[in-house]
C-alpha cells in the first residue's frame, strides 16, 4: 500500500509557494494597469486638446512601454531579494521623464506614485522609505505646480501655496502605497519563513528518529553482541585445553544470539505496527502541514486490537488519497458505532475534475485495504460525495461471543454500508 512519504509532502509544499509566489507577482504586475491606462488616457485626451502631436505620442507610448518593462523588473527584483541601485536608478530615470507628462495631462501623476510602489518591495529601512516617499514627493510637487501653471495659466493660487499642497498628496500617497505594498510583501516573507520552517521541522524530525532508533539499537544489541564477544574468544582460548568448557561457552552464545534476534524482530514488529491512535493524529499533523484543516473525532472505547489495526490502516491510505489525488482544504474522520459494527468515515473537498480521480475503490491502496478488512469481516467505500466532495467508508464489525459471530458480522457490516450510502 503507498503511504505519503516525506519527499512527497516538500514537494507538494514547494508547489504550494511556488503557486503563491506566482499569484503574488501576478497581482503586483495587474496594478500596472493602474498607470498604463491613465497613461493611454491621457495621452488621447492631451491629442485631442491639441497639447502633443504625433512624435509625443509615439514617445509616450515608448515611454509606457518602457516604464511597464521597469516595473516588472523592480516587482519581480524585490519579491526575490531585492532590486539593484542600477534597476533602481534606470526606472527612476524613466520615471521622471514619462513624467515630464503632466505637462500635457494630470493623469501622468500617477507615475511616481507606482514607481515609489515597486521600489518599496526591495528591503530596505524605515528611514530610507520615508526619504524615498519624501524625495519623490518633492520631486513630483515641483513638476505637478509647474504643471498646473502651464495647464491653468487663469489659476488663482500662487506656487508658494501650490507646492506644499502638492507635496503633502504627493508624500501622503507615496506613503500609503508603500504601507499597502510592504504589508503584501510581509505576507510573502512569511509564507516563505513558514516553508523554510517546515523544511527544518522535518529534518529535525528525522534527525530525531535516526537518534531514537540508534538508541533503541544500541540498547538491544550492545549488550548481545558484547556478551557473544567475551564468550567466543574465552571458548576460542579453552578450545584445546577444556573442550568441554569451551563448548558450553558456545553454547551461551548461541542463546545470546538467538535472544538478540528475537529482541530485534520484536523492535522491528513495534516500529512497523499502527495504532489507531497515534495513527490518527499523525495523520491529522501531517494533513495539517500539508495546508488540509483536519477535524477528527474521537475513538470508541473497547475496540479490540484486530479492530483498532485495520482502522489504522484505512486512515493511512485515506490520507494518503487526501494528500495525492486532490487539492483538499478540508477534512473530517468520523469514527462511530453502529449495531455491534464501527463505522469509519473520511470525507474531503478538492476534488479534481475529471471522470478519474486517482480515489476509486479499484485503486491499489483502496484494493489491499479492501482485503484487510475482508479478514475480519468488513467491506469498504469509496466515491464522490456532493459537488467536490469525496468519501470513503469503511464498516468493521465487531466480534461477538457464539458461534455465529460470523455470520452475524458479516450481515452487520452490510446493513451498516447499505443505511449509508
Amino acid at each position: 500500500m503507498t503511504v505519503a512519504t516525506t519527499a512527497d509532502l516538500e514537494a507538494q509544499d514547494t508547489r504550494r509557494l511556488e503557486r503563491y509566489r506566482r499569484v503574488t507577482q501576478r497581482s503586483f504586475l495587474c496594478a500596472a494597469l493602474g498607470f498604463i491606462v491613465p497613461g493611454l488616457a491621457g495621452i488621447a485626451a492631451a491629442h485631442d486638446d491639441g497639447r502633443i502631436g504625433v512624435p509625443v505620442i509615439v514617445l509616450a507610448v515608448l515611454g509606457l512601454g518602457l516604464m511597464t518593462w521597469c516595473y516588472m523588473r523592480l516587482v519581480r527584483a524585490g519579491l526575490e531579494g531585492g532590486a539593484s541601485r542600477r534597476d533602481v536608478a534606470l526606472s527612476g530615470a524613466v520615471t521622471a521623464a514619462l513624467s515630464l507628462l503632466l505637462f500635457a495631462h494630470p493623469l501622468f501623476a500617477v507615475v511616481p506614485v507606482f514607481w515609489v510602489s515597486a521600489v518599496v518591495l526591495s528591503p530596505m529601512s524605515r528611514r530610507r522609505i520615508v526619504a524615498l516617499c519624501a524625495g519623490t514627493g518633492a520631486v513630483a510637487a515641483v513638476y505637478g505646480s509647474l504643471a498646473s501653471r502651464h495647464l491653468y495659466p487663469d489659476g488663482d493660487m500662487p506656487w508658494y501655496w501650490l507646492f506644499p499642497f502638492m507635496f503633502a498628496i504627493y508624500a501622503g500617497t507615496c506613503g500609503l502605497v508603500a504601507f499597502v505594498n510592504l504589508y503584501q510583501r510581509r505576507m510573502w516573507d512569511l509564507h516563505q519563513e513558514t516553508h523554510a520552517a517546515r523544511e527544518a521541522l522535518a529534518r529535525l524530525a528525522v534527525t530525531e528518529e535516526r537518534l531514537r532508533f540508534s538508541r533503541d539499537l544500541h540498547d538491544l544489541l550492545g549488550h548481545s553482541l558484547s556478551l557473544i564477544a567475551v564468550k567466543s574468544e574465552l571458548a576460542l582460548r579453552l578450545a584445546e585445553a577444556d573442550p568441554a568448557r569451551a563448548g558450553a561457552e558456545m553454547a551461551d552464545v548461541q542463546c545470546a544470539a538467538r535472544d538478540a534476534l528475537r529482541e530485534v524482530r520484536a523492535a522491528v514488529h513495534g516500529y512497523r505496527a499502527v495504532e489507531l491512535d497515534a495513527e490518527l493524529a499523525g495523520v491529522r499533523a501531517v494533513l495539517e502541514a500539508a495546508g488540509v484543516r483536519c477535524e477528527a473525532g474521537d475513538v470508541p472505547d473497547g475496540l479490540p486490537a484486530e479492530v483498532r489495526a485495520v482502522l489504522a490502516w484505512v486512515i493511512r491510505e485515506g490520507a494518503t488519497n487526501v494528500i495525492k489525488h486532490s487539492e483538499a482544504r478540508r477534512c473530517a474522520v468520523a469514527l462511530t458505532p453502529y449495531g455491534g459494527s464501527v463505522v469509519l468515515e473520511m470525507r474531503n473537498d478538492g476534488v479534481r475534475g475529471g471522470g478519474d480521480t486517482g480515489e476509486d475503490i479499484g485503486g491499489a491502496g483502496l484494493t489491499g485495504l479492501a482485503e484487510r478488512l475482508a479478514v475480519v469481516g468488513g467491506e469498504i467505500t469509496a466515491g464522490r460525495h456532493g459537488r467536490d466532495g469525496f468519501l470513503l467508508r469503511a464498516v468493521v464489525p465487531l466480534p461477538r461471543p457464539g458461534p455465529d459471530a460470523s455470520a452475524a458480522r458479516a450481515g452487520t457490516a452490510a446493513g451498516a454500508v447499505r443505511s449509508g450510502r
